[in-house]
């Protein structure tokens, strides 16, 4: 299974909040820092604020924090709601694959799929950042973070 950048970036953006605690961040920031393009990052943090994952602040000196903690960040649940988990055509509400009815293959992927979703759930985004000294080092955040 492979998720797309797109969730990738929002795990990062997630990881980076969580790595400032209650600091504010920007998104040029956050990319500079992991040294992406800040306008891929700006629809990944609008779509996190959206599902209320962020908390945005606007004006001068505004920026982006976690709007939970890390602990409350379930990797399972935000991977279903940044991917399109329909990963063939059978999966789709329009299917027109004539084989459906006698292929088995929706069902092997779907159960690997919710395997991989389950195994996700398991963790959340405080076991992303379960190092935090040693990210905040290679994100050249040393005397940035919280506490």
């Amino acid at each position: 299974m492979q998720i797309t950048r797109y969730t990738d970036y929002s795990i990062r953006v997630l990881a980076y909040c969580a790595l400032k605690r209650d600091a504010l961040a920007t998104t040029q920031e956050i990319a500079d820092r992991y040294g992406v393009s800040g306008n891929h990052l700006v629809k990944v943090v609008q779509e996190l604020s959206r599902l209320g994952y962020l908390e945005a602040v606007r004006g001068k000196g505004g920026g982006i924090r976690l709007a939970r903690p890390p602990e409350a960040v379930n990797l399972g649940d935000l991977v279903r709601q940044m991917e399109d988990m329909e990963l063939v055509e059978c999966f789709e509400a329009g299917n027109a694959c004539r084989i459906t009815a006698a292929c088995r293959l929706r069902g092997i992927l779907g159960e690997a799929l919710r395997a991989f979703v389950g195994v996700l759930s398991r963790y959340t985004l405080a076991d992303v950042v379960a190092a935090p000294d040693e990210m905040a080092r290679l994100l050249d955040l040393q005397g940035r973070c919280g506490g």
